[in-house]
This record gives C-alpha cells, sequence and structure tokens, in this order.
C-alpha cells in the first residue's frame, strides 16, 4: 500500500487537494487538519509512531469509540 502526503484545502465543505494532486474517485485518505495558528514538532521516534499508527487505520486496525470509552470505565 502506498501513501502520499499532500496539502488541501475545505472548499464547500469538500476537501480538495492543492498542487495538482488528482485522486481517484473512492480513494480512501486520512486527514490530519492543519491549523493556521498552531505548529507542532515531533521526533524522527514520534513521527514513525504517527505513520506506523495511521498505517494501522489503513489496515482498519481501529477499535470503535464505544469500545474504548467502556475500556476506560473500567
Amino acid at each position: 500500500m502506498s501513501m502520499q502526503v499532500f496539502s488541501a484545502r475545505v472548499r464547500g465543505g469538500n476537501i480538495v487537494p492543492e498542487d495538482g494532486v488528482s485522486l481517484p474517485e473512492g480513494t480512501k485518505v486520512t486527514v490530519i487538519a492543519d491549523d493556521d495558528q498552531k505548529t507542532f514538532s515531533t521526533t524522527a521516534d514520534e513521527e514513525r509512531e504517527l505513520l506506523d499508527a495511521i498505517a494501522e487505520v489503513e489496515r482498519g486496525e481501529t477499535v470503535r469509540a464505544e469500545d474504548l470509552l467502556e475500556r476506560l470505565r473500567r
């Protein structure tokens, strides 16, 4: 499975890729929203963890929010 990183803007409620990026209809995407006012830095290890987490989601290795909240209540 390949992964692309690109910028996009929300226009009319839709996420529109910038810089000439074209995605086929139905492409599954993971969105990390960028707040123009706030930035963050990561170490190489943190970036690797983030990319690993994104890959897990892409493989469908997720937990439903309801199940997570139930586990946390225990």
